[in-house]
Formats: C-alpha cells, structure tokens, sequence
C-alpha cells in the first residue's frame, strides 16, 4: 500500500487528536471575532489590575469551541486549569471538594453547567460572588455550618442550553459570550490549519469542500478532515484535491449540504412514507429506527437551520427545500403546507 510522503513528526497519534488540533491562544482561535475581541478585552483588563477576571460564561451548540476557549483562558492567564462537569457533581460536597483544592487564580471549567445539582448549585452562587463555601457538619438541630474561605479564582461556564440555567446563577457571571455557528470561509481557514498541524498536503478547493459540509462546526469539520485524510493515504493519493475529498465524503454518506444517512432518513421517510408531514416526533423516530432524543437533538435542528424541516403545532413538515433537496417534488395536493 502506497502511502503520502508525509514528514512523520507531523502525525498526530488519533488518541491526541483534538488536543493536537485545538488553538493554545486567543490570536490562534479562528472565528467568533467579536466574543474573542471581548474575551481578549477582559483578560487584558485583569492582567493589568493583576486580578483574576470575571467569571465567564459559554454558550452555544456543540463543537463550537467552549472548551477550547476555557484552556486558552487558562493558558493566557499563566494559570492551571481545573476540568469538571455538571453531570459530575452530584453533591454539594462533590463541588466543595473541587473549590476548596484550587489555588490562586486557577481556571475551574464546568461544562454542562445547566446541569449541576440543585444543592450544589446553591453552594456555587455563595462561590462565586464572596469567594467561600459553608460546610454542613451534623444532621437535624444539630447541623453547624462551617465556613471555607476560598482563593480568588474564575469558574468558566459551558452550556449547550442557556435557558435551562437558572436566572441568579447566570446573572453572577461577569461576561457571557454566544458563540454562533461558523460560516465556510472560518471553516475553510480551520481545515487548512488542522491539516499542516496533521502533516496532511491539501489543496484550497479541498478545504472549502470539507469546510462547506461541516454544518458550521469546528469539531465536524475537523473529524470530516480526518477521515479524508484516511482515505487519501489508503488509496494512495500524495495530495487531497478537491475530487478526493468529494470521494471520501461521498464514501462516509455526508452529502454537499453537510447531511448525512440520519439527516436523509429523516428526510426521506416525511417525503416519502408520510406526504410531508405533519408526523409527530416519536413517528418519525420510529419510522428511521433511531431514539426521539437522537433525532430531536442530532438531526433536526440542523434540518431546521437549513430550511429542510419545520415544526408545527400538528408535528414535523418538510418544506419545499426538502423535496428539492432529495429530488422530489412536494404533493400537489396541498401545496400550501409546504410554503
């Protein structure tokens, strides 16, 4: 088998991918322009008054850079950073363990923060806003609550569902950032730097092939990166153009528009099983054998974004950019619906 001529320290073993992948400083981050102005802003401010920044909250779809915008926190700052999850922390001890071990101006990043325990929850607003954290000692009348003076620090939040947050948890951060889906020329400009840290030769075309079926997010862009890697190296091309990575994506099902075999199904079974719809969601799930919460969170909303799939009142309908998109042609016997 006939490989790429590729310089071997340019390999990136795929345990340390995203890792190998992900910008160390804000200069090196591609896209959000303004919440990296804002981000630099803020960090800049605190350097000088030579304090820890606010507290910062992320949010925003998947894949879109929030942990990655934690580590260059951290790594801008000159300081550790702590990792942990809402999910994790069950208890209010589990938090107060976290907290009390943290030095100085560290970094904590939760991620999921929207989904952190209602008692430890409680415990991060006193955190967060007077820097200690009260510890129940004994149950019943007896209970006394020890207080634990806590270093400076900034907690960095991420939530992919900022409206599940609690309106006093939310309001305790300093900074809140948005980030948005990114647009094909960000993309593109990610791809080619993915591909020189990964020592995989690609033209300019290739890049903007991948970049336009990445649905607008890093992390997707970058896996669909390593898979047209694989296949160039496999099939013994020195160099992906753009008829290569239209070949590997062809291969791994993600069409022009970034849909892949879920998206499709989805689609093909409202056009074609059900007239377009309106089908209730867990008809739908059924019909494409997969679970609702897959196809309510996975497929629909970048159907929804791309103007494939609306929701009604009634259930899912496809538009008349769905039927174009499959080749087909809506009923005509209510042409309306599909409006």
């Amino acid at each position: 088998m006939e490989h790429s001529d590729v310089d071997p320290t340019a390999q990136v073993e795929d345990r340390d991918y995203e890792a190998a992948l992900r910008p160390k400083r804000l200069t090196e981050f591609e896209g959000q322009p303004r919440v990296r102005e804002q981000l630099g802003l803020v960090l800049d401010a605190a350097r000088h008054r030579g304090t820890s920044p606010d507290h910062v909250l992320l949010s925003g779809p998947p894949g879109l850079g929030k942990t990655t915008l934690a580590m260059i926190i951290a790594a801008e700052l000159g300081v550790n950073l702590r990792i942990s999850s809402g999910p994790a922390i069950q208890h209010a001890g589990d938090l107060a363990a976290i907290l009390s071990g943290l030095d100085e101006g560290e970094v904590l990043f939760l991620d999921e923060i929207h989904r952190l325990s209602r008692p430890a929850e409680e415990m991060l607003y006193l955190a967060m806003e007077d820097f200690r954290v009260d510890v129940i000692v004994g149950k019943g009348p007896g209970a006394t609550a020890i207080p634990i003076e806590l270093p400076p620090f900034t907690l960095v939040g991420a939530t992919t569902r900022a409206g599940l947050l609690p309106g006093p948890l939310r309001d305790r951060f300093g900074f809140t950032a948005q980030l948005d889906f990114y647009d094909a020329a960000d993309l593109a400009g990610i791809v080619a730097g993915s591909a020189a840290k990964l020592g995989v030769p690609i033209d300019s075309h290739s890049q903007g092939e991948i970049a336009r079926r990445s649905r607008g997010t890093p992390r997707i862009a970058n896996r669909l990166l390593r898979r047209v890697r694989d296949f160039s190296q496999v099939k013994g091309h020195p160099e992906v153009t753009r008829d290569v990575a239209r070949a590997a994506l062809e291969l791994y099902e993600v069409d022009e528009r970034g849909l892949d075999r879920l998206d499709r199904a989805v689609l093909d079974v409202l056009t074609r099983l059900f007239d377009g719809g309106p089908v209730g969601l867990s008809t739908l799930a059924l019909s494409v054998g997969e679970e609702i919460e897959t196809v309510a969170e996975v497929a629909e909303p970048f159907l929804i974004r791309e103007g494939l799939l609306v929701r009604t009142p009634r259930g899912r309908v496809a538009t008349r950019a769905g039927y174009a998109h499959l080749g087909r042609r809506p009923p005509a016997a209510n042409p309306a619906l599909f409006d």
